[in-house]
């Protein structure tokens, strides 16, 4: 049973005003790739279209693959129309877009090409391109320092007019030692502050208002802590299993792909304290704050509060599916995990024997991102006498696929005696506003140009997580498992999962209903 809850009229209808990012010439580093196509191509597209993006912003694709700017465009014109992200794609929006486009051909493990790349980019300017540059590296972290030490070495990484930032995709190395080697390398070229490494799970709307829901409603924030929160589970579960990523996959898993950075951000997000203000320092700040508060895991509890796992053949969609270790490109005994759930504990005054869960997995029943916030139950005396069994509230907010907050609590079932029924009021921003916001990589990549780094993650910050995650992959890394595979395709995860809940009286039917 549930309840809509709308938004009023003037705010349903009612339209801010666009913010326009800089002037500048943003630089792709793997322009022939899947991201660039799939997401910041269109996403620069929907900008455009909106009057988001300067009149002087141009973009310079680098790839190894050798094509024309001609054929760049049509490369990405055609993806662009494709692409589930692309809102009311037309030919003539995207023959005024493309002209914004060019390519170059490059090898970025040679030192000469950046010296090409300069006189590219001085080349342009004199014909009236922005001084501002943008350096996006969409490509593995492995290969981001060579380009990093090669923009330094040509002087590209500070300006004498205008400015010069870089942005980095997640993951950003692949434990302790080598994001602290990574950041060093940063560090060394860029100002932390022209620094800008991405998590697009940053810039979703509900991630967002997770913020606003907790420190605007009076209705909340006084029972945002240990005194009135018994648990909260955090899940990221897709029905998609590896597609054509086998390679990054197979050197990855589910826990550097998923918990060590978009999960324990959204427990940051979930736990922090207020900030004095919303900007990238205060708001960061508090996120680091949590993130150092999380008890770590001992190679010997591993075994108790962490549960990995692979899936095998089975059915999605009434189709059937292969297992990991039958994807193209896997080992065929692969020990990497397609499943991941660990329970963490957030050792400070707010928080403190208030157990976080976490889980994420490929392959799972459906797709959905969700934080689940369970609060503790009232005294059951008072309805001591009666059937009826009161259920504690839940405040679950939907990131994915349907945004929005649903609020569970007891209500009394209409008739004669005093029998009681669990509701929900339910807020959708699809219902509620009429019209989806924009997609994440549009928020990001606006506010790069905007020089707006509160939605993207700090040095320490990065460092903090992987301090967290890595005595894990070290633990696993010691002991193969032995069971996998351990859950079907379509299947709800691990059964082990029940067993990590079991004291909080939960269930993964719950958590995936």
């Amino acid at each position: 049973m549930s309840a809509i809850i709308q938004a009023s009229p003037l705010e349903k209808f009612s339209q801010e005003p666009l913010p326009t990012g800089d002037s500048c010439v943003l630089v792709i580093f793997g322009a022939s790739g899947d991201l660039t196509k799939r997401k910041l191509i269109p996403g620069l597209y929907n900008l455009a279209c909106v009057g988001c993006v300067n009149p002087e912003f141009e973009v310079l694709g680098i790839g190894r693959t050798p094509m024309s700017s001609e054929e760049f465009r049509k490369k990405t014109g055609e993806a662009a129309a494709q692409s589930k992200d692309t809102r009311d794609f037309s030919e003539s929006g995207w023959t005024d877009f493309e002209r914004r486009l060019h390519y170059m051909v490059g090898d970025i493990n040679d030192r000469k090409f950046y010296q090409q790349l300069r006189g590219r980019l001085e080349g342009m300017e004199k014909n009236g391109s922005s001084p501002n540059h943008l350096f996006y590296v969409s490509t593995p972290a492995s290969v981001a320092a060579p380009i990093i030490e090669g923009l330094g070495a040509v002087g590209l990484n500070r300006r004498d007019h205008g400015w010069a930032r870089i942005v980095l995709e997640k993951p950003f190395g692949r434990d302790l030692d080598s994001a602290k080697g990574l950041n060093e390398v940063v560090r060394e070229v860029f100002d932390e502050k022209a620094v800008y490494r991405i998590d697009h799970y940053l810039g979703k709307e509900t991630v967002q208002n997770i913020l606003v829901f907790r420190f605007s409603n009076s209705l909340f924030e006084p029972v945002w802590n240990r005194n009135y929160i018994d648990y909260v589970e955090i899940t990221a579960a897709e029905t998609v299993g590896v597609e054509n990523r086998a390679a990054f996959y197979e050197e990855t898993g589910a826990l550097r792909d998923m918990v060590a950075n978009h999960l324990l951000q959204l427990l940051a997000l979930t736990a922090m304290e207020p900030p004095v203000a919303f900007d990238a320092d205060s708001v960061r700040e508090q996120k680091v704050q949590v993130l150092r508060s999380i008890r770590p895991i001992s190679v010997e509890d591993v075994a108790r509060f962490t549960i990995r796992g692979q899936y095998g053949p089975g059915i999605i969609d009434g189709k059937r599916v292969p297992g990991y270790r039958q994807e193209p490109g896997v080992n065929p005994i692969s020990a990497t995990e397609t499943y991941a759930a660990v329970k963490f504990q957030i050792e400070n005054w707010r928080w403190a024997g208030v157990p976080f869960y976490i889980q994420t997995g490929k392959r799972l029943a459906r797709n959905l991102t969700e934080i689940r916030v369970h609060l503790k139950p009232t005294p059951q005396a008072l309805f001591a006498g009666t059937s009826s069994r009161i259920a504690p509230n839940v405040i679950t907010i939907r990131i994915q696929p349907d945004e929005g907050i649903e609020i569970a609590f007891d209500a009394k079932r209409p008739g004669t005696q005093l029998r009681t029924v669990t509701v929900q009021a339910n807020f959708c921003y699809q219902t509620s506003f009429g019209s989806k916001g924009p997609v994440a990589y549009e928020t990001l990549l606006l506010d790069s140009m905007r020089g707006d780094a509160t939605l993207f993650t700090r040095r320490d910050e990065v460092e903090a997580e992987w301090r967290i995650i890595t005595p894990i992959e070290e633990a696993w890394a010691q002991l193969a498992p032995s069971d996998f595979p351990n859950y079907a395709a379509g299947d709800e995860g691990p059964v082990s999962w029940n067993e990590l809940l079991e004291i909080r009286g939960s269930s993964t039917e719950q958590l995936l209903r």
